[in-house]
C-alpha cells in the first residue's frame, strides 16, 4: 500500500486508554497514535486489539496520526 494520508491501512489497536481517550494502531510497518475523536462511529472507546482500518493524517504536532478509525 501506499504510505499517503490518503490510503486506507489495514492494522489492530495496540493499546487504548479509556480515561485519558487516546491509543495506538499497529499495522503496515508501523505504529501511530490516536485520539478518541479518531473514532469513525463517533464512539469514544475501542477494545484492544481490535482489527481495524484507518487512514493517516499529520497531527497536531505534525506526526503521522491515525484517523477514520473503522472495524476491520
Amino acid at each position: 500500500m501506499s504510505h499517503g494520508s490518503s490510503s486506507r491501512r489495514c492494522g489492530r489497536v495496540a493499546d487504548y486508554d479509556d480515561a485519558a481517550g487516546y491509543g495506538t494502531v499497529a499495522g503496515d510497518g508501523g505504529e501511530w497514535f490516536f485520539h478518541c475523536t479518531a473514532i469513525a462511529d463517533g464512539s469514544r472507546t475501542i477494545a484492544v486489539a481490535a482489527e481495524v482500518d484507518f487512514s493517516l493524517a499529520p497531527g497536531h504536532l505534525g506526526r503521522m496520526e491515525a484517523r477514520d478509525i473503522r472495524p476491520a
